[in-house]
């Protein structure tokens, strides 16, 4: 009997190299490391996370709502690109035309306030107005109101990069549950939570995210919950069919004959060894938000007015080609297209060092 039970608990245990160990992770890293793509793919992605934390902090971009330069300032490599002539010293149209004449007219007989008409313009002479100079040339341009374009696309990169990375969170958390539930309980508890799931994928994404968006106020975390609530569905797929394979395999057998509860069978013995699909799942899923945030944003469902995002950037910047300025969309699109790019080829390289049938394979 005693060497029963050993062997039970033996049989209990995950297959060491199933779960998401230490080994696998030091595994998984050995194979990163040879591919050049992933590596440089990963320093992008850290790179953009250092931005996202230090706009967090205030040490970045902390004053893009600032007005520190003259209205669609051109970037400095490009001072040519519509650069406003200054007006010449003495020129009559540097002078307002608007201001009164200094002749004064006697308005005693028809306004009672007129003898005190001098008085105001005596206090109004002692106070001292300096206007801030303002630059004309900026690194990448300034926009209509000479906000820096630079510091709005690294304030646009934390926002749009915590949109992503939180709501990837919450979608992947929420399909691991579920799919965990459904897979491994089978019987009516599975058949309602496909119910559920087929109900959600009926609509397409798009218009159930905007749907949501039309009935919740623009904000950080309403876009967050929206992505998240709408985004579960393929992590839930993939996490059923493989709580589905693993229900029935010896290791989980063996922990249920041992006396195991059915909560450690799910998340204690199953969930180590499929943990690998919503890691992948979760990097896939962080850069298909981004994108709908900008979506979401450029459409003004995103972000609130004192913020901004890519999204918003690209919005004003539709109004700005119609006057030439391109220079803030040129902005916008870089900063998305490289850490959209980098992140989508990183994931590319995540699944395959995670692949659970590469495992046995000698490194490169």
């Amino acid at each position: 009997m005693r060497n029963a039970a050993v062997a039970l608990a033996g049989a209990a245990r995950p297959p060491p190299a199933a779960g998401l160990s230490s080994g696998l992770l030091a595994l998984a890293w050995r194979r990163l490391r040879h591919d050049r793509v992933a590596l440089v793919s990963m320093a992008i992605v850290a790179a953009y996370l250092l931005l996202m934390l230090g706009a967090w902090s205030g040490l970045l971009a902390r004053d893009w709502s600032r007005e520190v330069a003259i209205s669609y300032a051109p970037p400095s490599w490009a001072a040519d690109a519509g650069m406003p002539e200054a007006p010449a010293a003495g020129d009559a149209s540097a002078r307002d035309r608007s201001a009164p004449d200094p002749a004064r007219v006697d308005l005693t007989d028809v306004d009672p306030l007129a003898p005190r008409y001098a008085e105001w313009d005596r206090r109004a002479a002692q106070l001292q107005v300096t206007e801030q100079a303002r630059a004309r040339t900026l690194p990448m341009g300034a926009d209509k109101w000479g906000r820096d374009v630079l510091a709005k696309a690294i304030k646009g990169t934390e926002v749009s990069l915590f949109v992503g990375l939180s709501a990837a969170l919450l979608a992947t958390l929420i399909g691991t549950v579920l799919g965990a539930v459904a897979g491994f309980a089978g019987g009516w508890v599975d058949d309602l939570l496909e119910w559920f799931y087929s109900v959600f994928t009926a609509i397409p994404g798009i218009l159930l995210i905007l749907a949501f968006a039309a009935v919740l106020r623009p904000g950080l975390v309403n876009i967050i919950v929206i992505l998240g609530l709408t985004g579960w569905t393929g992590i839930y797929r993939l996490v059923r069919a493989e709580y589905l394979k693993h229900r029935s395999r010896d290791y989980v057998r063996a922990a249920e004959a041992i006396g195991a509860s059915r909560r450690a069978r799910m998340f204690a013995h199953i969930l180590p060894n499929v943990s690998h699909v919503s890691l992948v799942q979760l990097s896939q899923h962080v850069v298909s938000f981004i994108k709908a945030e900008v979506i979401l944003s450029f459409l003004g469902f995103g972000v609130p007015l004192d913020q901004v995002s890519w999204g918003t950037m690209l919005a004003e910047a539709q109004a700005e080609l119609v006057v030439g300025k391109w220079w803030q969309l040129l902005a916008a699109t870089i900063s998305m297209a490289v850490l959209v790019t980098a992140f989508s080829m990183l994931t590319d390289a995540l699944r395959d060092a995670l692949d659970p049938r590469l495992r046995t394979e000698r490194n490169p």
